[in-house]
């Protein structure tokens, strides 16, 4: 491409990988650097109007944490919408996507282009958008990010290697158990690495990072706050849920750090027991209110209650859903993953491969 600066595309074998994070991490170690960065997330997967919103509004975020221009940002060209895709299906879509952002990449004003990929290796295909069509004709260097499950993290990332070929110039194996961790640095990283992948960064699991605040929570579940909503900000790492007696639920609610407890709103025993642990929010189904006593404390403890229309299974299945799509939208979170990245990203190494080209 001419007239375009270098393109770094990062992507993921599967969709909530830490790609944003990663971006967001190096994006912040090269400005420290000196490096003048711009950002573009080519492919939307929202299905719907209302998670499009949501994603433009992470992207919005990632702008605004690297402090960039509306100059240097590319939102995307196209989401994955219903009707979008029935419109490409019906021919009345023949749009070039692959050329339009070649075109809106021209002519950026950046050292590099970090451009997040979609949520696999073929999202976006029907609209020549899958991730080697967009490192193929953008001529962009790709970063990889496979979240960990188990060792065999690594048949992901030899299959995109066969496809990728020469642009795949590293990956970052991210969300390891700590007590998978030795495994991954002994066996996993030398593997890769003799079969010509660069192992680029190790990243253990974080807690906070797969936590969700009580203000998405209630926002998934359409939840009246009965009090303290100045504290919705709290982050929320597990989810316990409350139908045992008190006796019991004391010692389980003692288990759990930083946590959503959902129980009856007529069981005040329970409450009672939950507000004296490491509880980030109460979340009440059923149409019984709390008690006094109980708003009272939780005001004096600071911890958000939330009531709900759902029943217990339906909201608990809400909540699972919202730690499984996590997003990275606090600021708290921002500086733990550019620590994570600061400590066991190579950056040397990259940049190195970088210049290579």
């Amino acid at each position: 491409m001419a007239n375009s600066p270098q393109c770094l595309l990062v992507g993921s074998l599967e969709p909530y990988s830490g790609k944003s994070g990663i971006i967001l991490g190096l994006a912040r170690l090269l400005q420290q650097q000196g490096m003048a960065i711009a950002y573009g997330k080519p492919i939307g997967t929202a299905m719907n109007k209302a998670a499009a919103a949501l994603e433009e509004a992470d992207i919005e975020f990632i702008s605004q944490s690297l402090e960039l221009a509306p100059a240097q940002v590319r939102k995307p060209l196209v989401f994955l919408d219903e009707e979008t895709i029935t419109r490409r299906l019906q021919g009345q879509d023949q749009t070039n996507y692959a050329e339009a952002l070649e075109a809106s990449i021209q002519g950026l004003t950046a050292d590099l282009v970090l451009l997040e990929g979609p949520g696999n290796l073929w999202e976006g295909s029907l609209f020549g958008l899958s991730f080697s069509e967009l490192a193929a004709k953008i001529n962009a260097a790709v970063l990889l990010v496979g979240r960990y499950h188990s060792p065999l993290v690594v048949d992901g990332l030899l299959k995109a290697r066969q496809t990728l070929g020469d642009s795949l110039k590293g990956v970052v194996i991210n969300d390891i158990p700590l007590e998978a961790l030795p495994e991954t640095k002994d066996l996993v990283k030398p593997f890769l690495e003799i079969h010509g992948i660069a192992v680029l960064g190790l990243l253990a699991e974080d807690r906070l990072l797969r936590s969700v605040s009580v203000r998405e929570l209630a926002h998934q579940l359409n939840a009246k706050v009965l009090c303290s909503e100045e504290h919705l900000d709290l982050m929320v790492e597990s989810l316990t849920i409350g139908a045992m007696n008190v006796n019991s639920a004391l010692e389980y609610f003692r288990q759990g750090e930083n946590k959503a407890v959902v129980t009856g709103g007529d069981r005040t025993d329970l409450q009672l027991a939950a507000l004296e642990t490491s509880t980030s929010c109460l979340i009440l189904t059923g149409h019984a209110g709390p008690q006094p006593l109980i708003i009272s404390r939780a005001q004096d403890l600071e911890i958000p209650i939330l009531s709900v229309d759902q029943d217990t299974l339906t909201t608990v299945e809400i909540v699972d859903q919202a730690f499984g799509n996590v997003r990275l939208q606090e600021p708290v979170k921002v500086q733990c993953i550019q620590q994570l990245i600061a400590t066991h990203f190579d950056l040397q190494a990259f940049q190195e491969i970088m210049a290579k080209g």
